[in-house]
Order: C-alpha cells, then sequence, then structure tokens
C-alpha cells in the first residue's frame, strides 16, 4: 500500500445490526483506541445509533460529518468523525434482513478497500455485515474476506485467485488461521489439499513475522480424529498435510504437525495471559468451525478476525450483527475495540 496516511476507516457494517451503536461505545467509551479513525458509512445512521445510546435526560454523543479523511485530525474530541460514502440507506428497521440494509453494507467496505488501496487510509475495520443481506443486495461474495479479495485483485489487475487470503482469528490467548473459510464442512474437507495447506503455512509465516519479529511457531491441526491415528481414521494427515509441513520446513517456516485436532489449541493457547508462553503461536486449522470454536469459547469479546494476504491492513470484530438485540444498546463494543487495536499494530508493522 502507497501512501502515509495513518488514518483508520471503520464501515458502519449493516444498518439494521450492531455495527453502529458498537462504534459510537467505542468512540464513547475507548478514546485511545478510536484515535486517529473516523467511521465510512452514513452519518445519519450514526446519529439515530448514538441518540438510541443515550439515557434518559443524556444528551446524545455528538456526531460530525468529515469531507475527507485527511480532516480527522482536526475533528474535536469526544465526538463521532462520519465520512458519508454512500447515499443515505431508506426505511432501515432494526433487527431485519434487507437489500437495502445489505447495499448501504456492502458499498462501505467498497469505498474502504478501495481507499486502502489508493493508500488514502491506513487500515480498515469492519464492523459485521449480514451475508443474506448482502446477498440480497446483488453483491457476488459471501462475507467480507471474499469481497476484499475481489477488490484487491481488481486493483492489481490480476485474477483473483492470484490474492489468496486467508482469515485469522486472535484474541490475548490464542491465534488461529484457517485453511478454507466459508463454505459446507462437506466442500471444506475436500478443499484440504496439498497446494492449499503450503500456501496457508507461507500466508502465516509471512504475516505474523511481520507482527512477531520473528518466525512464528506453527502448529498445524490434523483433519481426522487423533491426526488420523496412522491410517487408521483417514489418510489425509499422511498424503496431505504431513508433505506439506514438510515443504514448508523446506523453506525455512517452522511449521510442526499435524497434530491431534483436540489438544493442539490447547498446547499454543498462552498461559495465564503471558504472550508466547504456549508451544506455538499459532495453529492451522483445516476447517472453519475446527478453528473458530476454540478461539470463540474462549471470549467473542476479545476476538478479532485479521484477513491475512491482502495488500492492505483489515480487520474486525470477532462476531455477527447479532439482529436480535440491534438498536437496544445492549451490544459490547469491547472486540470491535481490539480490532482497532490490532490494526493500528498491524498498519505500524
Amino acid at each position: 500500500m502507497s501512501g502515509t496516511s495513518v488514518a483508520i476507516a471503520i464501515t458502519m457494517g449493516d444498518p439494521a445490526g450492531i455495527g453502529p451503536e458498537i462504534v459510537v461505545k467505542a468512540f464513547r467509551d475507548a478514546p485511545d483506541a478510536t484515535r486517529g479513525a473516523f467511521v465510512a458509512g452514513d452519518v445519519a445512521t450514526l446519529r439515530r445509533a448514538s441518540q438510541a445510546l443515550a439515557g434518559p435526560g443524556e444528551p446524545a454523543w455528538p456526531v460530525a460529518e468529515i469531507a475527507s479523511a485527511a480532516e480527522v485530525a482536526a475533528v474535536p474530541p469526544r465526538c463521532v468523525p462520519v465520512l458519508q460514502v454512500i447515499a443515505p440507506p431508506q426505511n432501515i428497521v432494526p433487527g431485519q434482513i434487507s437489500a437495502e440494509a445489505g447495499r448501504a453494507a456492502g458499498d462501505c467496505v467498497v469505498w474502504a478497500a478501495r481507499a486502502a488501496l489508493r493508500g488514502e487510509i491506513a487500515a480498515i475495520v469492519t464492523a459485521p455485515l449480514h451475508k443474506e443481506a448482502l446477498s440480497a443486495a446483488g453483491f457476488p461474495y459471501p462475507g467480507h474476506t471474499e469481497l476484499l479479495q475481489a477488490e484487491a485483485a481488481a486493483h492489481l489487475g490480476c485474477g483473483v485467485a492470484e490474492v489468496p487470503v486467508r482469515m485469522m482469528l486472535a484474541n490475548d490467548e490464542l491465534r488461529t488461521v484457517l485453511v478454507s473459510i466459508h463454505m459446507s464442512l462437506r466442500h471444506a474437507i475436500e478443499a484440504v489439499q496439498f497446494d492449499g495447506v503450503l500456501q496457508t503455512l507461507r500466508i502465516t509465516h509471512h504475516a505474523l513475522s511481520r507482527v512477531l519479529g520473528r518466525a512464528p511457531r506453527i502448529g498445524v491441526a490434523g483433519l481426522n480424529p487423533h491426526a488420523g491415528e496412522g491410517g487408521l481414521f483417514g489418510l489425509e494427515e499422511r498424503e496431505i498435510i504431513a508433505p506439506a509441513i514438510a515443504a514448508a520446513r523446506a523453506e525455512g517456516i517452522a511449521a510442526d504437525g499435524p497434530h491431534a485436532p483436540d489438544t493442539v489449541f490447547m498446547r499454543a493457547r498462552d498461559k495465564h495471559g503471558v504472550q508466547g508462553s504456549g508451544e506455538f503461536d499459532v495453529v492451522v486449522a483445516m476447517y472453519h468451525d475446527q478453528g473458530l470454536i476454540p478461539v470463540k469459547y474462549l471470549g467473542v469479546e476479545k476476538g478479532v478476525n485479521v484477513t491475512l494476504g491482502l495488500p492492505l491492513v483489515r480487520t474486525s470484530p470477532d462476531h455477527g450483527t447479532a439482529f436480535d438485540i440491534a438498536g437496544m444498546g445492549l451490544a459490547d463494543a469491547s472486540s470491535l475495540v481490539e480490532a482497532l487495536r490490532m490494526a493500528r499494530t498491524l498498519g505500524s508493522a
């Protein structure tokens, strides 16, 4: 990414979900994390969210409209700076899926991705969008990751396959990177192939080397129970995963495994919050739920989603739109705050 911008854009997420309110809460409650950040979204939506969070007789947290990302530094403290990047969405009902809400959320991400690729902003933090609403709006992507991958490929003038990306979920105790992301379990198993596993190890090594300042210790989970038990419970470990690990090690990547999936995450977990005290710095998991359940069990409120492999920095909170509590002021902004802190760290790495 070219340019010298240090501003971080927070996309507002689905306006019918909790995105706008956790964004306001983050600015209100975590000024250190939101310093130098602004919202790429809709001014009226953020003002409604701010008003909904105000207690009886309390003024709403101020929302200030800015004309460009460069104006962030001049915005007075104790307010939410918003850059109007979309047409104001109409007829949004909290907690209801709609194409209008999906279009607003998706268009904010497209704007932020293009701004980051042009070097106009330092990083993107994406508030949650709803995949069904995104689809209803006509976006041909199952989520943020694939949309950002497509935007990066278009910017680079290459095919999507030439911009391989991976999802990393991280909190204070554990990091995990996924070989496959949004697909059925049946297709995820079929996606465990030599090239995909090796590519995941390469992407993980490159990304975390920048963050840690050294080669990460990568633990690799098997696909089958007991990592196949020598072929008794499946051959993927012996025929696919182990050869990919060997190839990675030949390139100088500190990968180890395949290990039993039911124990490798415990071995990687940082003990007593001491970073680096686990046996591994990160675990490469073979599919979505295998890797995400351990991280989310340790605490969704501190989890951060990071997209690895993009020519831009993108993080997000480790939760969805929570339509069941949207508009009630009950949503916890902790994960968004951690995503902002992670984006700042990655942006300066």
